[in-house]
C-alpha cells in the first residue's frame, strides 16, 4: 500500500511517500480502516519541525485526524462490522474519565502510526462512528480540532446560552468553537488579523469581531463591549503572544482554555490570574466519550465542519505547506480514496 512517513532530516523531519509499504492485518480485537480521507493539525506542523513536545516514533505515519470505513475485523471485535464509517481517535486508549499519563501516551501520528496512508489498523476502540450526514472528508475534521474545542467548550468551559465566549483567529479549533458556541446560544466574540475572515466568521454567527492587528491592545475592546465584566470563556490559541490579554478579558471566576501556541511560549504576569479567580485549564483534545458526546450535538444541530482546501494524495506536501502559510479558513484536508 502506500503510506506517508516522517523521516529524520536537518532541524526535524521530512515528509516522505512509500508506495511499497506492507498492508497491516487486523489481529485480536483491531480493524482494519480503509482511509478515505485525512486533515492537518498545527501540531503536525510542530512534529514535522521537531518542536512538538512528545517525540515522535522513526519513519511514523502522520496525522491524527482520518475517516474512513472498515473492510475487515479481527476476531473479538464486536461493536463494529465491515462498512461502518469511522474515524481515529486522536488518543486510542483514553476512553472516558479524567486525563491521565496512561491513556494520552499514544497518540496518532506521534507515538503509534497515524492517518496518512491507504490503510491502518486502529483498536476497536478506537475507531469511532461519526454522524451520518458527514462525509469522510468532513469526518476528517473531527478528532483533534472539533473534540479540542468541544471539551474546551463543553467539558471545560460549561457554556450555556446567554454566555459570553472569546475566540482568536480563524483555524480549525476556533471555528469549530463558534459553531458549537452559537448552537448552545453563547455570544461569540472572535478575533483575527484579515478583514475578509472576520466578515465571514460574521456570517457564522459571531456577534463582534475585532482585527487585532488594527486593535492591538484588544483585551480592552472586549471589556469595552461586556460593558468591563469580562467573557465567560476564553479559548486561547496564541500562547505566550496573547495569554496576558486573554488573562484581562474573562471575567472574574471564568475561564480561559488554553490549546495552542501559535504565538510562541514565554512568562506571563500571574496577578490578573489571581486577582479575578481565573481558572486557567490546558485543553488536550478529549477522550472517546467526548467524542460520542460531540458526535450528538452535531447530529442533532446538523453541523458541517468548514473546509479550506482539499488536496489529492499525491499533494501532502503542498497540504502542510498551505497549512504553514496561515492564510486558510478552517481545516485543510488531504483525500486519500475515491
Amino acid at each position: 500500500m502506500k503510506a506517508y512517513e516522517l523521516h529524520a532530516a536537518k532541524g526535524g523531519l521530512s515528509l516522505a511517500l512509500n508506495d511499497k509499504r506492507a498492508q497491516p492485518n487486523p489481529g485480536y480485537g483491531e480493524v482494519l480502516i480503509r482511509v478515505h480521507a485525512v486533515s492537518l493539525n498545527y501540531r503536525d506542523l510542530l512534529i514535522m519541525d521537531g518542536a512538538y513536545g512528545r517525540s515522535a516514533k522513526a519513519n511514523v505515519i502522520p496525522l491524527s485526524d482520518g475517516s474512513g470505513e472498515i473492510s475487515a475485523v479481527g476476531p473479538g471485535v464486536t461493536s463494529l462490522q465491515v462498512g461502518d464509517r469511522v474515524t481515529g481517535a486522536f488518543f486510542p486508549d483514553w476512553s472516558a474519565g479524567q486525563i491521565t499519563e496512561a491513556g494520552v501516551l499514544s497518540s496518532l501520528g506521534g507515538s503509534v502510526d497515524g492517518m496518512l496512508s491507504q490503510y491502518v489498523v486502529l483498536p476497536e476502540r478506537a475507531a469511532l462512528k461519526f454522524a451520518d450526514h458527514l462525509s469522510y472528508a468532513e469526518a476528517a475534521t473531527l478528532p483533534c480540532a472539533a473534540l479540542t474545542a468541544w471539551q474546551a467548550l463543553v467539558d471545560i468551559g460549561r457554556i450555556s446560552a446567554g454566555q459570553t465566549v472569546l475566540l482568536q483567529g480563524t483555524g480549525g479549533v476556533s471555528i469549530f468553537a463558534l459553531q458549537f458556541a452559537r448552537a448552545m446560544g453563547a455570544t461569540v466574540i472572535q478575533t483575527s488579523s484579515s478583514n475578509d475572515k472576520l466578515e465571514r466568521v460574521r456570517q457564522m454567527g459571531a456577534s463582534h469581531t475585532i482585527n487585532y492587528r488594527d486593535t492591538p491592545e484588544w483585551s480592552k475592546e472586549v471589556l469595552r463591549l461586556t460593558e468591563g465584566l469580562g467573557v465567560d470563556l476564553v479559548v486561547e490559541v496564541g500562547g505566550a503572544g496573547t495569554l496576558e490579554q486573554s488573562l484581562q478579558t474573562v471575567r472574574v471566576g471564568g475561564t480561559v482554555a488554553t490549546i495552542g501556541l501559535v504565538s510562541g511560549v514565554g512568562a506571563i504576569n500571574p496577578l490578573p490570574l489571581i486577582s479575578r479567580a481565573v481558572r486557567l485549564n490546558g485543553v488536550y483534545v478529549g477522550s472517546h466519550a467526548m467524542f460520542a458526546a460531540m458526535t450528538k450535538a452535531i447530529s442533532a444541530h446538523q453541523l458541517k465542519p468548514v473546509i479550506d482546501r482539499v488536496f489529492d494524495f499525491e499533494q501532502a506536501a503542498d497540504a502542510y505547506a498551505w497549512l504553514r502559510s496561515g492564510t486558510h479558513f478552517g481545516k485543510v484536508v488531504i483525500t486519500v480514496g475515491d
